[in-house]
Order: structure tokens, then C-alpha cells, then sequence
């Protein structure tokens, strides 16, 4: 088999490859339900290539073998992380974008592509209520998304310079903000934490006291970062009221909607996210509900003119685009990135308006079904009003807490549901997340048996 695709023919021979290979994926999918979450390792291929290529048949042989190993997400009981089973729509758009092999860092390199992922960032900006200005860009993954957020919001400011400039952000905030301060070159105490209030929302008291705790130190805070979705109970911050004290003290305001950001896209469940529109930029990561597969992350901004006033070197080894226009790659931080728009794009339309809200407002029901379910006189709650849940038994001290979470959560593996372990506050709990479409009533029923006899053992 020639290893490109044929330029000048039909390709019978890729044809027959990726049959193949969608035959094997599909029976991966059908066997995911009865092998559990969790595979078990039997073989793995050799890493290095061989001295002569492998034909299609011994290419899928050692595929099989990855694939045997791979978690499997489309399992009902598959609750431990935000990662959905993908849309097959979706799987078709990435399959497409590795065909076509287009580069999202000029337009000529991918006109059509170029232009959809700017329709759709406008798309995405009027959904949550922004100006005209707004736009955006796709990058691979929240943590990326917020980085180009933050260096962008330094620059407005006028701190590129300053390393001892400060950030705001919750106890419950992604733990990647961490890593940016170093990327950003930025003083170990330049992210400053503000408490979080019983419902784990951001407190406003607290973030007025570090405000004026910063004037007193002559430290500048460039950037306030709000969470809608933390990422152990879901909580969203009051970004409404820390709105206000940005604009009054005038400074960015960045969202970090990575969880919860996609929940305005349904009049449903907006109000759950209330005030994304008055942010300066907003994270939002459709990969970690609606099904899109991995990555999918876009950045949103207010005035989407800060994007290339921030990034923007020009390209001399390209063609210019039009008067006001920039090339992708003058609009954030990645350079070649494959057009992960398209998988976006197709999903959200295989869905439809009717699509994306049922599965918004079953993420909430199912996990509504199951505290219901849950005999909540035994265990300590920690939620938002988003789909994620943590609880741990109310009535042991710290250690026993943390052999609890370790049994429990071996005895549910080993009814082949799969929840998370965090340590929330100095103690441990278990996590389940209710974004998997194929988890019913039953599967529902059978977890909150198994928890409920947890405090037993």
C-alpha cells in the first residue's frame, strides 16, 4: 500500500484501510459497555519501527492492541473525570482534518477552514451575549486558552515587565493557573487566592479585602480570573458582582468557563453561567460536555483587536490578507494547529439547538436523580449547580476518610463504575461527573446502592 493517498485517482486502497479501521472501532465501542471503564493491559506493540514499513493488515494488529488498552469513556460508568463519549460526528470531522491536513496558520493554507473557525468564534461570542468587536480563536485545550487570555490581559494593562503583577482567582481555581505563572514569568506570589464562600463560589468580601491589601503593597493586579465550573464541585463564581469591582478598579476580567461555559448555550440552563457577557474574554472547552473529541477549546474575547494587538509579528512568507484582517496565526500563541474547528462545527450541527440542550439539562437531571437516591444523612456534599457532585461520609475524621475513599472506590471498579478521588480541602471524597449520555436510571440506582453501603464496610 503507498502510504499517500493517491493525488489523481480514487484510492481503493485507503478506502479499504479506513474501512477497516472504522470496523475495528466500532466493535471497540461495541465491547465498551461489557469490558468496563478501565481495560487491562494484555500486549503492547513494539514502539520502534520496524526496518521495513508494515502493511495495513500488521498496522491494525498493533493498532488492536492500543486500542485494547485505552480508557473507554462510552461505558456507562464511566463518572470519573469531564470526558464524554464522543460525538460521531465528531469522530468524522477529525477523520476529515487529518485528511485534508490543513494549517490553521494562514488562510491560504486553509481558506474554508480559516473562515469557519472565525464564523464560529463570532457564533460563540453572540451566544453569550458579547458586542460586535467580540471574536476569538480555537486552541488546543482550556490551559491554553487561559494562558493566551492572561498575556493578553498583561498587555492591556502595560505589566509585560513587571514580574511582581497579580492575578486573582478562587482556592477552587484550575490548578493550570499555577503553571502559567511560570510560563508567564511571573513571582511565585504573583497568584493570589481568594476564599471561597459554603457554596465554593468566589467570596466578595474577600476579593474587596485582597484588592485594597494589594494597593496597600503597591502591587498591581492585572487580571481577576472568575471560575464558572470548578473543577471538584462545579460552583460558579458571582460574576456579576465581580464585574462591577473590575470595572470599577479597571481590571480584565477572565472567565474560566472550561465547565460550565457551554451551558449558555441553551436558554435553558443560561442562567446557571449568569454574566459571561460581561467578561473581557471567556475559556470555554465544548470537549468536556457536548461530545466534541479532543481538543476542543476556544478563547472568546470582547474585543477580539486585542487578540493580534497581542500576538500579531506578521508573516512576511505569506500572502497578506485583507485591510483589518490577521491570520490565524498572528491571533494567539500556536503557529501550524491542524483545523480542530471542524469537528466543533460538525457535532454542534449534528445536534441541533434541541440536541445541545438535552444533554445540558440531562447532565443536571441525572445528577439531581442520583442525590435523591443518596442517602444524604451519611455523607458531606460538595456541589454547584452544574453536573458534578463530591461526597465523603460525614461521621469519620480524616484518615478514615482517606481508606474509605480508596475502598469504595476499588469496590465500584469492581462493579465496573469509575469515579475520582480528589483531596478537596484536606480531605478525600469521591467524584462523579453526570455528563455521559449513556448512563440511565438503573446505572444511577445501581451507584447510589453501592455508596449508600459504603459506610457499612
Amino acid at each position: 500500500m503507498d502510504p499517500f493517498a493517491s493525488p489523481s485517482k480514487f484510492d481503493h486502497e485507503l478506502l479499504s484501510f479506513l474501512q477497516e479501521a472504522c470496523n475495528e472501532l466500532c466493535e471497540w465501542f461495541k465491547n465498551s459497555k461489557t469490558n468496563g471503564p478501565l481495560p487491562t493491559f494484555a500486549e503492547f506493540p513494539k514502539v520502534e519501527p520496524s526496518i521495513k514499513g508494515l502493511s495495513s493488515k500488521e498496522l491494525l494488529f498493533d493498532l488492536q492492541k492500543i486500542m485494547n488498552g485505552a480508557y473507554r469513556p462510552s461505558h456507562p460508568g464511566a463518572l470519573a473525570h469531564l470526558d464524554p463519549p464522543p460525538l460521531t460526528a465528531s469522530i468524522v470531522g477529525d477523520l476529515i482534518c487529518a485528511g485534508l491536513n490543513n494549517n490553521l496558520l494562514a488562510e491560504e493554507l486553509s481558506p474554508s477552514l480559516s473562515r469557519l473557525e472565525k464564523e464560529l468564534c463570532y457564533w460563540f461570542a453572540n451566544q453569550i451575549g458579547m458586542e460586535t468587536l467580540a471574536g476569538g480563536v480555537a486552541a488546543s485545550g482550556g490551559t491554553l486558552s487561559n494562558l493566551m487570555a492572561l498575556v493578553v490581559a498583561r498587555r492591556h494593562a502595560g505589566l509585560q515587565l513587571d514580574p511582581s503583577a497579580v492575578i486573582l482567582a478562587s482556592s477552587d481555581a484550575h490548578v493550570s493557573l499555577v503553571k502559567l505563572m511560570t510560563v508567564m514569568g511571573l513571582n511565585s506570589d504573583s497568584l493570589r487566592l481568594v476564599n471561597v464562600d459554603i457554596e465554593g463560589s468566589m467570596s466578595i468580601p474577600d476579593l474587596k479585602k485582597q484588592l485594597k491589601k494589594l494597593k496597600a503593597e503597591g502591587k498591581k493586579c492585572f487580571a481577576i480570573v472568575a471560575t464558572a465550573g470548578t473543577t471538584i464541585r462545579g460552583a460558579v463564581d458571582p460574576i456579576c458582582e465581580i464585574s462591577k469591582l473590575s470595572t470599577n478598579e479597571r481590571i480584565w476580567l477572565h472567565v474560566d468557563a472550561s465547565i460550565g461555559g457551554v451551558f449558555t448555550l441553551s436558554s435553558g440552563t443560561s442562567r446557571l453561567v449568569r454574566g459571561l457577557n460581561l467578561a473581557n474574554s471567556v475559556t470555554l472547552n465544548p470537549q468536556k460536555l457536548l461530545g466534541v473529541s479532543k481538543t476542543s477549546s476556544i478563547l472568546i474575547l470582547a474585543d477580539r483587536t486585542n487578540l493580534n494587538a497581542t500576538f500579531s509579528t506578521g508573516l512576511p512568507y505569506f500572502e497578506p490578507v485583507k485591510s483589518n484582517e490577521y491570520h490565524f496565526g498572528e491571533m494567539g500563541l500556536q503557529g501550524t494547529r491542524s483545523a480542530e474547528v471542524l469537528k466543533l462545527w460538525l457535532g454542534l450541527k449534528q445536534l441541533g439547538e434541541k440536541g445541545i440542550e438535552n444533554i445540558l439539562e440531562q447532565a443536571i437531571s441525572r445528577k439531581q436523580y442520583f442525590l435523591d437516591k443518596l442517602d444524604i444523612s451519611k455523607f458531606q456534599l460538595c456541589t454547584g449547580p452544574l453536573h458534578l457532585l463530591a461526597f465523603t461520609p460525614k461521621n469519620l475524621n480524616l484518615e478514615k476518610a482517606k481508606v474509605w475513599s480508596i475502598n469504595t472506590r476499588e469496590t465500584l471498579l469492581r462493579n465496573n463504575f469509575m469515579l475520582s478521588r480528589p483531596l478537596y480541602q484536606g480531605r478525600f471524597y469521591l467524584k462523579a461527573v453526570f455528563g455521559n449520555p449513556h448512563t440511565d436510571q438503573k446505572h444511577l440506582d445501581s451507584l447510589a446502592e453501592l455508596v449508600n453501603e459504603s459506610t457499612a464496610l
